[in-house]
C-alpha cells in the first residue's frame, strides 16, 4: 500500500522530492525569514516542495541552563509572519498536549519529537487539529514500531500522517542509520529522513551535543537513494553561532548544491 499526504501545498509520497527545512530554533524573525525566503527561492527553482521548519522551544536541551528559545506565543506570532510572508507551509514542535491546540490553529502541521514518540495523549491531541502530524522515530525505537505512532494518530481520523528517521542509538553520545527503515516505515507513512540529527552526537560535548555535520549530505543522497520520500534539513546562515545544534546545522549557501544533488539522486532511483 502506498501512503500519501499534505502539508498545505506540498505532497509526500506522490513521486516528487520535498523538503522540510530552518533553522533549529527560531532565534529572531528577522533570521527565520531570511532562512525560509532563500530555501523558497532555491527549491522554486528545482521544484521541490518546501515546509519550513524552525523551534520556538527546545524542551530537551542537554544543559539547564541551555537556551531554548522564544516561547510559544512569541514563537507562533514569528512562525505565523514567516507562514504569511514568504508563503510556504510551516511546521514546528509540541512537547505538551496544551501546546497541541494553538500550534495546529497557526501553522501547518505539527512535529513530535524523537523523545516523544510514544506519548499517547500527545499524539491524540496532534492529531485531533487535524493538521499533518509528523512523528520522528525515537533513537530507540524499531522501524516496525513506528506502526503504532502511526496508529494513534489515525485512531482519531487524522489520516495525514508522515513519519521521520533520524537515526538510532548506538553506544555512547553516538547515532547510526539503519536505511533498511526507510521501506520498513513506508509501510505505515510517507518517511521523511532527518540528515542533520542523523549525525548529532547527543550530549557528545558535555553540556551540549556535537556532530558531524560533513556527513549529513552523504546520509541524505543515501536517503533518497534509498527511496525516502522527503528530506528534513536544518541550515543556518552561520551554523558556529546558532543557538542549538551548531554542530550539525547545514551553512545556508550549501544549500543549493546539496539539495541540487539530493533531486538528481531521487529521480535516478526512480
Amino acid at each position: 500500500m502506498t501512503f500519501e499526504c499534505r502539508i498545505g501545498d506540498v505532497e509526500f509520497g506522490s513521486g516528487r522530492l520535498a523538503l522540510i527545512a530552518g533553522p533549529c530554533m527560531a532565534e529572531s524573525l528577522d533570521m527565520c525569514l531570511l532562512v525560509a525566503n532563500e530555501l523558497k527561492r532555491i527549491c522554486d527553482e528545482i521544484r521541490v516542495g518546501l515546509v519550513f521548519k524552525a523551534s520556538f522551544d527546545k524542551a530537551n536541551r542537554s544543559s539547564v541552563a541551555g537556551y531554548r528559545g522564544p516561547g510559544l506565543q512569541q514563537g507562533l506570532e514569528w512562525l505565523k509572519k514567516v507562514r504569511s510572508q514568504v508563503g510556504v507551509p510551516v511546521i514546528t514542535d509540541v512537547h505538551e498536549v496544551s501546546q497541541a491546540a494553538p500550534v495546529g490553529e497557526a501553522l501547518d502541521a505539527l512535529q513530535i519529537p524523537a523523545f516523544l514518540c510514544r506519548q499517547t495523549d500527545l499524539l491524540v491531541a496532534a492529531a485531533r487539529t487535524g493538521k499533518c502530524v509528523n512523528v520522528k522515530k525515537g533513537q530507540f525505537m524499531a522501524p516496525w514500531d513506528m506502526k503504532e505512532a502511526a496508529a494513534k494518530v489515525r485512531s482519531v481520523g487524522n489520516q495525514n500522517v508522515l513519519l521521520t528517521e533520524r537515526g538510532t542509538s548506538f553506544g555512547y553520545n553516538r547515532l547510526v542509520t539503519d536505511f533498511r527503515g526507510i521501506p520498513q516505515m513506508q509501510e505505515f507513512a510517507p518517511v521523511v529522513f532527518d540528515a542533520t540529527h542523523s549525525v548529532q552526537e547527543p550530549g557528545g560535548l558535555g553540556s551540549c551535543s556535537g556532530g558531524q555535520r560533513q556527513y549529513a549530505p552523504v546520509l541524505a543522497g543515501a536517503a533518497v537513494a534509498a527511496g525516502a520520500d522527503a528530506l528534513f534539513i536544518e541550515t543556518h546562515p552561520d551554523p558556529a553561532q546558532a543557538k542549538s545544534d551548531a554542530a550539525c546545522q547545514i551553512p545556508l549557501g550549501q544549500m543549493p548544491a546539496l539539495l541540487d544533488r539530493c533531486v538528481r539522486l531521487f529521480k535516478a532511483a526512480r
